[in-house]
């Protein structure tokens, strides 16, 4: 199921180390992983907050003043 746009909350529960919903809220807060909370209460982490991007291969765009020379 790793194509699924969210982690499960297994996965969730084994990056935080805990099962307990405050505990994995209190872990992404501190952490800066961007997540949400259900209806349920649970947290929410999408695969792109904990993997990146993955076209991150192509070049960065280097920084060009639009100065006239």
């Amino acid at each position: 199921m790793a194509d699924s746009l969210c982690l499960t909350r297994d996965e969730i529960a084994e990056l935080t180390r805990t099962k307990l919903k405050a505990g994995q809220a209190a872990f992404l807060r501190q952490n800066g992983i961007r997540h949400y909370v259900d209806a349920h209460g649970w947290p929410v982490v999408t695969r792109a907050a904990v993997e990146g991007e993955r076209d991150q291969a192509q070049a960065p765009v280097r920084w060009k003043s639009n100065k006239a020379a």
